[in-house]
């Protein structure tokens, strides 16, 4: 699948070894013997090219953070910049503030200009330097500013609300002839986006999770039928769940939204619960904040500032229930409740985390002073590739409730394949 180019490169790159434009990369590499080829989906392998469309002495540059926290951010704000300085040369490199709302100037902040002393030590520290906003951009007013500073190449870092904008603001410069090259380098915690096998941050949310989890079984294991619940994030995949499950080899109840539960009945999960409890007296519970949303019910739905609709607290909801169902059932239990989400999300990347920020930001750099546009950086099949925003924004990925991930889990759990 080709993406667009803003225009013929003309300029000769400062990388020597470079990727041939042809090559692609399959979006499935499973093949059956004896059928026939089918018609599939190819990526452009991502990479630097010889040729640059935009001459780098020449180009101003922005980046942009957007959406919910994530660990790595502030790597890839470095090594976005670290790229565009000492490899190609690029004479400015902004920093828009607070999310979109710093590409309009009747809202935001200033931007600010990057130098290899502001971006020495950020890696270090969780969150994003640059700060973040949710909402939507207005696509005019943002353009105008982009004209207005000379900007021609903009990263934007974040999930599907923001490569919705990104898209926009592609399409926006597009209809008023304007060559600006934007480019997604893909964020969400949740590891929910299509044609990424795995976005940063993920890894270390999971290993933060798993040591949340490893407190919380102590918790439990230290008294008698103690109950450990932990809510961790996942909206609309149970990734990190998961993930940590497995990880920590602790759990014994994992829910996710990919698998609708039951609470009552003989075979619901509270009777599973129960029964845990009256053999081995502790139970470790993980729960996705996106699983469960079916049982809760009343109130209206509400919207963030991103349009997302607000998820109930499946946390609280499966706290009181449990509470709930072990009174009637007079059986005394010892709850300990841990949503450690906030606490997650706002840490430093870990070392597998950063040298994917440092891959996905080098990669973007490549395809975006190549002229690519409208593009977000995938990976798949461990290659990274150019993909898109249109096609990645029409769909999430989600856990196979039948693939080698929820068989991990459930060989771990010892927990049954569904509570119906």
């Amino acid at each position: 699948m080709d993406v667009t180019v803003l225009g013929e490169p003309r300029f000769p790159s400062p990388i020597s070894r470079t990727v041939d434009e042809r090559l692609r990369i399959p979006a499935r590499i499973e093949r059956r013997v004896g059928e026939p080829p089918t018609e599939e989906l190819l990526f452009e392998l991502a990479g630097p090219r010889p040729k640059l469309f935009f001459d780098p002495r020449r180009t101003r540059a922005g980046i942009v953070t957007c959406g919910g926290l994530c660990p790595g951010i502030n790597n890839v704000i470095r090594s976005v910049f670290l790229e565009l300085h000492h490899i190609y040369g690029v004479a400015e490199v902004w920093g828009f503030r607070l999310g979109y709302q710093g590409l309009d100037p009747g809202r935001g902040l200033e931007p600010i200009r990057l130098t290899p002393e502001f971006v020495e030590d950020i890696h270090k520290e969780g969150g994003t330097v640059l700060g973040t906003s949710r909402g939507p951009v207005d696509f005019g007013a943002a353009l105008d500013n982009l004209i207005r500073r000379g900007i021609n190449v903009l990263f934007t870092v974040g999930g599907d609300g923001t490569l919705r904008g990104a898209y926009g603001l592609c399409q926006e410069a597009q209809r008023r002839g304007y060559p600006l090259a934007v480019v997604g380098i893909p964020k969400t915690i949740d590891n929910d986006v299509a044609f990424v096998s795995r976005t940063f941050g993920y890894m270390t949310a999971v290993e933060e999770a798993s040591r949340i989890i490893d407190g919380a079984h102590t918790e439990v294991h230290s008294v008698h039928n103690g109950v450990a619940l932990v809510k961790l994030m996942g909206r609309h995949a149970g990734f990190i769940a998961a993930g940590a499950t497995v990880a920590s080899q602790d759990v014994n109840f994992t829910l996710i939204p990919e698998v609708p539960f039951k609470l009552d009945g003989p075979r619901g999960f509270l009777a599973a619960l129960k029964e845990r409890l009256l053999r081995r007296a502790h139970a470790v519970i993980v729960v996705a904040e996106g699983a469960g949303q079916d049982l809760i019910s009343g109130g209206p739905e509400e919207r963030d500032a991103s349009g997302n609709i607000k998820l109930k607290d499946i946390g609280q909801f499966l706290r009181q229930r449990i509470e709930a169902y072990f009174r009637a059932e007079q059986i005394p239990i010892v709850m300990r409740y841990f949503d450690p989400s906030y606490s997650i999300r706002s840490r430093p990347a870990d070392a597998e985390d950063a040298i994917l920020c440092d891959l996905l930001a080098r990669h973007a750099v490549h395809a975006a002073m190549a002229g690519k546009t409208g593009v977000v950086i995938g990976l798949v099949h461990d290659q990274y590739v150019h993909v898109p925003i249109e096609l990645v924004v029409r769909e999430k990925k989600r856990l196979d409730p039948d693939g080698p991930w929820w068989h991990a889990v459930l060989a771990s759990t010892g927990q049954p394949a569904r509570f119906e």
